[in-house]
C-alpha cells in the first residue's frame, strides 16, 4: 500500500481560524509556532507549512479584522523552528513576483544549512496590484507573465544553488587549503526578467536545493508544477475531484521526462473529530458557525454586493438590493476572484436561500466550504487512507481551526490508527525533507555533483 504523507499548516490570515475560541492562542508569539511544530514532529509528520501574507487584507478601506491579521516573516520563524525541532521539514511560501532570486536562494540555502537539510519552498505568484503596492516594484503582472517570471525565477535560483558543488569546501588545516576551487559560487544568468552575475555566498547545503512545492489549480499552475515541483498544494476536497486532479497533473509529467512518483499531490484538509461520527458532525456544525459569525457573514456578502450591508440582519433573509458592479469593496482577498460576475452569483444565492430557507449567515456557511474530514478517529483514518490508496492524493496538508493546539487530538488519536494500518511511519527513516517525502535528488542536481567529482 502507498505510504501517506502528512504536513501541518500553521493557520492564520483567514477566517477559517476560530481565534475567538477560549482554547485559541496567539498567531504571532513564537510559542504558538513551537507548539504546532513539535506536535507535528512527535506525530512524525513530513513537514510544517507556513503560508504567506504580504499585505493585510482590507474591507471598505479598513483592515479586515474579522480575519486573524499579521504574519511574522517566514524565514525568521522557520530558522527559529530549526533550533527546536530535529527531523520535521520546514516549508515556507515565498513569492516570486516581488522578490529577487539571489536573496531568496541565499535565504533558503541558509535555512537548509541551519536545519541540516529540512528546507522546502512553496513557490507562488502574486495576483493583485493591491499587494504590489507594498513593494518598490509595485503593480502586478498579467497571469501569463507571472508564471513566466516564476519559471525564470526558479531557474535562476537553481543556478545559484548549483554554483557550489558538494566538495568545494576542503578546509584542510595542514595544507592551509580552504577551497578546492577558487571559482566556487560564480554564476551568470540573463533572461527576460533577470540580468545577474556574481558570486553566490552560501556553500552547497545538505539537500543541494530545497524541496519545491507549488500552489495553484490553474492551467498554468498545474503545468508549472509538472515541470518543476516536487509536490503540489491543492484545494480539491472531495474524492471524485481529487481523483480527477491527481490524474490530470500526473499525466503531464512525461512531457518533462518525469515519473508519476516525482510529483506528490497534497491537498489542504480541515478536520473535526468526535468520539463518534454523530458527535463529530454536531461539533462540525458548531465550528462552522464559530467561523462564520454574524459580522463575518455580512462582510462576506459585501464582497459580492460591493456595497454596505451593515443594516441587514445576518439572521434574516438575503438583501433585496442589487449588487454594485465595476468596483471592489474588498482588497487582497482571493475569494473575490471566485465571484467575478456578482449579478449571476447573487441570482444563484437567492435561489439557494429560497429553496433551503436560509438566512444570510446560513447561506454563507452553506457556500463557504465545509471540513474535509468529520468523524471519529477511526472514520477519519479510514477516509484519509481511502483518498491516498485510490489515487485522489498522496497525503494531506492539515489545517486545524484552533491555534496552536488544534493538531493535538489528531496526533494522539488518528496518527496511531494510520500507523497500525502500516500506511504511515512510526519513526523517521531519514534526516532530510527529501528523505521524508521519498524524493530523489533531481537529475540536474545529481549531474552537478557528478561534474564536481
Amino acid at each position: 500500500m502507498k505510504q501517506i504523507h502528512l504536513a501541518a499548516h500553521f493557520p492564520g490570515v483567514n477566517n477559517t481560524t476560530v481565534w475567538s475560541d477560549p482554547r485559541a492562542g496567539s498567531h504571532i508569539e513564537f510559542s504558538s509556532f513551537v507548539h504546532l511544530a513539535r506536535t507535528a514532529e512527535r506525530a512524525k509528520f513530513d513537514f510544517f507549512f507556513l503560508a504567506e501574507g504580504l499585505r493585510l487584507r482590507e474591507h471598505a478601506g479598513r483592515i479586515y479584522d474579522l480575519d486573524v491579521v499579521g504574519r511574522p516573516d517566514t524565514f525568521t520563524v522557520l530558522a527559529a523552528l530549526a533550533a527546536v525541532t530535529g527531523r520535521l521539514g520546514l516549508t515556507g511560501t515565498i513569492n516570486s513576483t516581488f522578490n529577487e532570486p539571489y536573496e531568496v536562494a541565499r535565504q533558503f540555502a541558509s535555512l537548509d544549512h541551519l536545519s541540516e537539510g529540512r528546507a522546502g519552498w512553496n513557490v507562488v505568484t502574486s495576483w493583485d496590484a493591491f499587494t504590489g503596492e507594498n513593494f518598490r516594484r509595485g503593480g502586478y503582472l498579467p497571469e501569463d507573465q507571472r508564471y513566466q517570471r516564476a519559471k525564470l525565477f526558479l531557474q535562476a535560483a537553481s543556478e545559484l544553488f548549483d554554483s557550489w558543488d558538494g566538495g568545494a569546501v576542503v578546509a584542510d588545516k595542514p595544507s592551509g587549503t580552504f577551497l578546492r576551487d577558487a571559482r566556487a559560487g560564480a554564476f551568470e544568468h540573463h533572461d527576460a526578467q533577470f540580468d545577474i552575475a556574481g558570486r553566490f555566498t552560501v556553500p552547497r547545503s545538505p539537500q543541494g536545493r530545497p524541496v519545491i512545492l507549488q500552489a495553484g489549480d490553474s492551467e498554468e499552475g498545474r503545468e508549472f508544477a509538472a515541470a518543476t515541483a516536487d509536490a503540489i498544494f491543492t484545494r480539491h476536497g472531495t474524492l471524485d475531484a481529487g481523483r480527477k486532479f491527481y490524474a490530470d497533473v500526473k499525466r503531464r509529467l512525461p512531457a518533462y521526462g518525469r515519473e508519476p512518483h516525482q510529483l506528490l499531490v497534497l491537498p489542504a484538509a480541515t478536520f473535526v473529530l468526535g468520539d463518534t461520527d454523530a458527535e463529530a458532525e454536531e461539533l462540525a456544525g458548531i465550528v462552522r458557525y464559530q467561523q462564520v459569525s454574524g459580522q463575518t457573514a455580512i462582510k462576506f456578502l459585501e464582497q459580492v454586493w460591493n456595497r454596505d450591508l451593515s443594516g441587514f440582519d445576518p439572521e434574516g433573509p438575503l438583501p433585496d438590493v442589487e449588487p454594485v458592479t465595476g468596483t471592489q469593496l474588498a482588497k487582497g482577498r482571493a475569494q473575490t476572484r471566485m465571484y467575478r460576475d456578482p449579478v449571476e452569483t447573487v441570482r444563484q444565492w437567492r435561489e439557494l436561500a429560497e429553496a433551503k430557507n436560509l438566512s444570510i449567515r446560513d447561506l454563507v456557511v452553506e457556500v463557504s466550504g465545509r471540513q474535509t474530514f468529520v468523524g471519529s478517529p477511526s472514520s477519519v483514518a479510514e477516509a484519509i487512507n481511502t483518498y491516498v490508496q485510490e489515487d485522489a492524493s498522496d497525503g494531506f496538508i492539515l489545517v486545524p481551526h484552533i491555534t496552536p493546539g488544534g493538531l493535538d487530538e489528531f496526533a494522539d488519536k488518528v496518527v496511531p490508527l494510520l500507523q497500525d494500518r502500516g500506511v504511515f511511519r512510526t519513526e523517521y527513516s531519514g534526516t532530510t525533507l527529501r528523505d521524508h517525502l521519498g524524493i530523489d535528488r533531481s537529475a540536474d542536481v545529481a549531474a552537478a555533483e557528478r561534474k564536481a567529482r
